[in-house]
């Protein structure tokens, strides 16, 4: 087992934006529940607040990492994520996907809950021929 500084900086090894104690989370929790607690204002959806000319500089590109994303997960509806965290409404459509290459405890976990998908080994061939071709 790894201490909370450890799984922090194994975290930001992996792409996290930043390293975080287990301290930093549970008072950012904290937070966020104060700020509820005393009338929760902020909104959700960023395109509401953004000019329109700022959405279509910027819809192309979500777009495109959209479609990436829907290549790369499996839509299941959510079954399988369901039975790990509550998910949030049908419009929030990512929640409901899964990662198609199950590796790792995540993969295992995924499985044990009923996804299908794929192994790293037999997907990386697909993968490659995909981004290449």
């Amino acid at each position: 087992m790894a201490t909370e500084t450890e799984v922090g900086e194994l975290l930001h090894q992996r792409g996290w934006r930043t390293a975080f104690t287990l301290d930093e989370r549970v008072n950012a929790w904290a937070a966020l529940i104060r700020a509820i607690e005393c009338g929760y204002s902020d909104h959700i959806y960023v395109w509401l607040l953004l000019d329109e000319h700022v959405v279509q500089l910027w819809t192309p590109r979500i777009k495109a990492l959209d479609d990436r994303y829907k290549a790369a997960t499996i839509d299941d509806d959510g079954q399988a994520l369901d039975q790990f965290h509550r998910l949030p409404g049908p419009d929030l459509w990512w929640w409901r996907r899964h990662p198609r290459i199950l590796t790792g405890d995540l993969g295992r976990s995924l499985r044990s809950a009923g996804a299908i998908g794929d192994d790293v080994d037999t997907a990386r061939p697909s993968m490659t021929l995909r981004l290449v071709g």
